[in-house]
């Protein structure tokens, strides 16, 4: 068959291209594991099996790589194929394809890639949720000005802000280990779609390529892509949340902020105004996630609305659009884990905002509410007041206009002294007392910063342990196929 030139340059040429560098060595794999197979339930005599194991050994992946497609095939598919037969002859390389179609090759590729794909991302994650555990134990006592609605609202604690970055991370590490399983379920032998009349073992292939289990319904086997929207939607939850704080960091390296620095290593200086340090660094991440957030849009809408079976749109054309969308996510995660390593908060500028502008007032009304059996609202109008009445008079010592404000709302007076009001309403007093269960008191935040650790550990072993269990079905792969005899 001739291909059209025009066709040849828009579409075989490019994807001829994308296939070399995304899933030359996937492809491989397949092959050896599906030969073993054949050779173990003798579908394959073990001559032809061992004929068609050296045809594949013969041929390099680097130099397959640096072909240039020449449209006299019509895909790597066909161009290994042509290869394996050109070394082990046409009579037994034509049983390498018993029992498989190049439907079930390529959805075993494309989750033999993203299985890895996710894996990276997720160890971006870890690393990133390792630095900010780390980075919240050395700041449980920092108090700092928490907004809401983009004003100061009530203090906090550093650690206190980095543990709901924290926690939310986790859960992105939940999504994506849930978009691993899913993906890492092994499609070879549903063939075109309906499987296939030979005694195949599927189990074995799943084995020896590394997936937990085989897919179920061989139809949706080739026709489902809900795993790699999974994977997606994972990523774009992660990318979108990871998006929101860093832009938090941004404006606190701002310097109307002052809250943090980033070391030099991950700043820029302007070429013409000295003074000026820049964080590229979180800039460049945000860039990066909120490219790699398009493309997971891009990703979801490119399969919308296409037949629920072996269609195009969710194949070659959109495979490369997949692994930069999950390079650009991993990018931008590792790179917010390296600028935060080394950042450094200002704990003076930190403390001095967490005490300017009453925002320490809700303890007030919460202490005249739990000491003075007023009710809350009552205390609150008490508060209110003290800030209106201290705004008209701030020359005024503030018992004394707390005597006068509770006296007008409660028809008595509350009585403390300046220095035990000045103590109720410091920010290290609000968040001392601020005891619940996930709130900003250092003792609270050190039982939530132990209790990270251990998820963090667990996610680190799940990865080392899913890590190990690839490398071990490749060196498995290679003991079988070196096990074929003629």
């Amino acid at each position: 068959m001739k291909f059209s030139p025009d066709y040849v340059a828009c579409v075989l040429n490019e994807n001829f291209e994308d296939a070399k560098a995304q899933f030359l060595a996937p492809l491989m794999a397949i092959h050896f594991a599906h030969l073993v197979m054949l050779a173990d339930q003798r579908i394959v005599s073990a001559a032809d099996a061992a004929t068609v194991r050296a045809a594949l050994e013969s041929i390099s992946i680097d130099e397959v790589r640096r072909v240039t497609y020449d449209g006299t095939c019509e895909d790597l598919f066909f161009y290994v194929e042509r290869l394996i037969v050109a070394a082990g002859g046409e009579e037994a390389a034509g049983r390498l394809h018993t029992a498989r179609s190049r439907n079930d090759i390529d959805m075993t590729m494309y989750r033999m890639q993203q299985r890895e794909l996710i894996l990276t991302v997720l160890a971006g994650v870890v690393r990133l949720r390792a630095v900010l555990i780390d980075l919240a134990d050395r700041h449980r006592e920092d108090v700092f000005a928490a907004h809401t609605h983009t004003q100061p609202a009530q203090p906090s604690t550093i650690a206190h802000y980095l543990l709901a970055v924290i926690e939310q991370l986790e859960r992105d590490a939940v999504r994506l280990r849930a978009a691993y399983a899913s993906t890492n379920q092994n499609p070879l032998g549903a063939c075109a779609i309906t499987g296939t009349g030979f005694p195949i073992d599927r189990q074995r292939t799943t084995a020896l390529l590394g997936f937990d289990a085989a897919t179920g319904n061989t139809y949706g086997s080739i026709a489902t892509v809900d795993y790699l929207l999974e994977s997606v939607s994972a990523t774009a939850v992660l990318l979108a949340g990871l998006g929101r704080v860093v832009q938090d960091l941004l404006l606190w390296c701002t310097r109307e902020f002052g809250y943090l620095r980033l070391s030099d290593g991950f700043v820029q200086r302007s070429s013409i105004m000295p003074q000026k340090r820049n964080p590229v660094a979180l800039e460049h991440a945000r860039a990066i996630a909120s490219k790699a957030l398009g493309q997971t849009t891009a990703i979801i809408l490119s399969v919308h609305n296409t037949p629920f079976g072996d269609i195009v749109d969710t194949e070659d054309d959109l495979q490369p659009l997949v692994l930069s969308m999950f390079k650009d996510a991993a990018r931008a995660v590792t790179l917010v884990a390296a600028a935060m390593g080394g950042a450094e908060f200002n704990r003076d500028r930190l403390a001095e905002r967490a005490g300017l502008g009453w925002i320490t007032v809700t303890e007030l009304a919460d202490t005249l509410t739990r000491d003075h059996g007023v009710t809350f609202r009552k205390g609150h109008e008490i508060a209110s007041r003290l800030v209106a009445a201290a705004a008209r008079e701030p020359a005024a010592p503030i018992a004394a206009l707390l005597h006068s404000v509770s006296t007008e709302v409660l028809g008595r007076a509350v009585e403390y002294d300046d220095a035990a009001l000045a103590e109720l309403l410091s920010p290290q007093h609000f968040v001392r007392v601020r005891t619940t269960p996930g709130g900003p008191a250092p003792s609270e935040t050190a039982r939530a910063i132990a209790v990270s650790r251990k998820v963090l550990m667990s996610d680190e072993q799940w990865i080392e342990t899913s890590v190990g269990k690839l490398r071990a079905a490749e060196a498995s792969l290679l003991k079988a196929v070196a096990e074929l005899r003629s």
